[in-house]
């Protein structure tokens, strides 16, 4: 048996990635006894080996493939494996928290900028198609992202405490105050809004009267504070500290906290998938990416990505995550 027919890839880990991110091919042989390693090349661009081992390379995905279905080849046997890279959707952000899509599909992406910073344009929209338009000013800071029952985009504003209502034309008022620095947004059952204050309370909001009573208690973030509500009423968080290594917590109807995974070292963004599976953004160098969270509250890593910050999932199934600066658009996960 020849070396190079000896070298196939039996598995790719994670098996989606974004520009730039470590994938890990899993292999029957690589041949790293020879004076130069094989070239491997994903999508035709050359691949960045970053460590070799007889069973396993990790690589780089290069930056600007054209194609999502990429292919894998090592040198001397083509097709050993696919991965699937994002494509970039928008750039020049500066995302906190979840981007957000509307039942149209359409995605919403912020500028939040520096503490206090006053940009020109505090969220943007895009369209389907991909055309990027300016949706909302006038907002310091604009931090969490979330659609309302009333299908009304919701914003928070870390600089000023306070969470604004916008109009389908992108008008916003300010439909709470005095709510700390306000990152993390989710909507309970009732259409009653849950509010993060990173320096530790979830606050819950009455959206009609702006009313704001404290739901739970977590310890306070250094970055902010993240939402989103679970299938089955709870309220699911995360929020970075100084700890080696953080929690996600379940927060029930009544305030109780309980955390359910507590192996992540910077878990970020949150979100629930169209079949109500969790999944959750790993921030940690090194462990960047996005991981999904099976029923048994077993943890899967299916996107590797770099510095991810947030994620979200689109009315058809396909999935966006970001980084500060940069949102991509995978197919389906």
């Amino acid at each position: 048996m020849s070396p190079a027919s000896r070298r196939h890839a039996i598995a790719v880990s994670p098996p989606c990635a974004v520009p730039g991110a470590r994938i890990t091919l899993h292999l029957s042989r690589f041949d790293v006894d020879r004076p130069r390693l094989p070239e491997i090349t994903i999508g035709g661009v050359p691949a960045r080996i970053v460590f070799a081992s007889p069973s396993a390379v990790g690589v780089l995905v290069p930056e600007n493939l054209e194609a999502p279905h990429a292919q894998i080849d090592i040198e001397g046997t083509k097709g050993v494996a696919h991965v699937e890279v994002a494509l970039v959707v928008a750039t020049d952000l500066h995302q906190v928290d979840n981007p957000v899509f509307d039942r149209e599909g359409n995605l919403y992406v912020a500028y939040s900028g520096t503490r206090g910073q006053r940009v020109p344009v505090s969220v943007f929209r895009v369209r389907r198609n991909g055309t990027r338009e300016p949706f909302v000013s006038g907002i310091v800071n604009a931090t969490s992202l979330a659609f309302g029952p009333d299908d009304r985009l919701y914003i928070s504003s870390r600089f000023e405490g306070r969470v604004y209502r916008v109009d389908a034309d992108g008008r916003a008022t300010a439909i709470g105050s005095d709510l700390g620095v306000a990152c993390g947004l989710a909507f309970a059952a009732d259409g009653s809004l849950f509010v993060g204050d990173r320096s530790g309370t979830i606050l819950h909001l009455d959206p009609a009267t702006g009313a704001a009573r404290p739901h739970a208690v977590l310890p306070p973030s250094i970055a902010a504070f993240h939402l989103a509500l679970g299938p089955d009423g709870a309220l699911y968080a995360t929020g970075p500290t100084l700890a080696p290594y953080d929690h996600v917590y379940r927060i029930d109807a009544g305030g109780a906290v309980e955390a359910i995974r507590s192996d992540f070292g910077r878990p970020q963004g949150l979100a629930f998938d169209r079949a109500g599976v969790l999944h959750v953004v790993e921030a940690a160098a090194g462990w960047s990416g996005v991981y999904r969270l099976a029923d048994d509250r077993a943890i899967e890593q299916i996107v590797a990505g770099t510095n991810l910050v947030g994620l979200a999932f689109d009315p058809g199934g396909g999935m966006v995550v970001s980084s500060n600066h940069t949102a991509w658009r995978f197919g389906r996960v």
